[in-house]
C-alpha cells in the first residue's frame, strides 16, 4: 500500500507556447534552501541548473568539437547560472575545463 503523495502544477510560458509540469510537492519542499524561498523559485532555480548541465555537456563532452554558436550558447548559460546563483557553474558543480 502506497501513500498518496500531493503534487503541485507549474507552468511554462514561452515565446512559442505554454507547457505544464507537475512534480511531488514534497520534492519541491525538500528542494528548498529557504523558508521564504517560493515553490516557482525552486522551480525554476532547478530549471536553470538543468539547462547549464546540459548546455555544458553539449560543449563539452559532446562527440567533435563544439560549434562557435554552441560555444556562445554555453558561454551564456553559466553567466546566467553565475548570475542567478552567486558562484560560478564551475564553483557550484567542481567539474571545470
Amino acid at each position: 500500500m502506497t501513500d498518496e503523495v500531493e503534487t503541485v502544477t507549474f507552468s511554462v510560458d514561452g515565446p512559442d507556447g505554454s507547457d505544464e509540469v507537475e512534480l511531488p510537492q514534497g520534492l519541491v519542499s525538500l528542494l528548498s534552501e529557504e523558508d521564504d524561498e517560493s515553490m516557482a523559485q525552486v522551480v525554476a532555480d532547478i530549471a536553470l541548473m538543468g539547462f547549464a548541465n546540459r548546455a555544458h555537456t553539449l560543449a563539452h563532452h559532446g562527440e567533435g568539437d563544439a560549434s562557435e554558436e554552441l560555444e556562445a550558447i554555453e558561454s551564456e548559460t553559466l553567466e546566467l547560472f553565475e548570475e542567478r546563483f552567486g558562484v560560478s557553474y564551475a564553483e557550484a558543480t567542481g567539474h571545470s575545463h
